[in-house]
């Protein structure tokens, strides 16, 4: 993993832990508490993995552009 990527990692589980600690001291019952964690912690994973699909795809253009220079 590239400098970019473990940045880019450093700073979602930022924005997961301060959304985590944000929901739980909120002065809400246990169930709506249960799920907004639920419903943040989908939209996390779902930004991070559309991050991860990106720098695959980029990766791979750039792997098949050095490909190509060598043939």
């Amino acid at each position: 993993m590239n400098k970019s990527g473990k940045i880019l990692v450093a700073v979602a589980a930022g924005i997961a832990a301060g959304a985590v600690l944000g929901i739980l001291f909120a002065p809400d019952k246990g169930s709506e508490t249960r799920k907004k964690l639920n419903k943040k912690g989908k939209k996390i994973a779902e930004d991070v993995k559309d991050k991860i699909n990106g720098f695959k795809e980029e990766f791979e253009k750039k792997v098949k552009e050095a490909g190509e220079g060598f043939a």
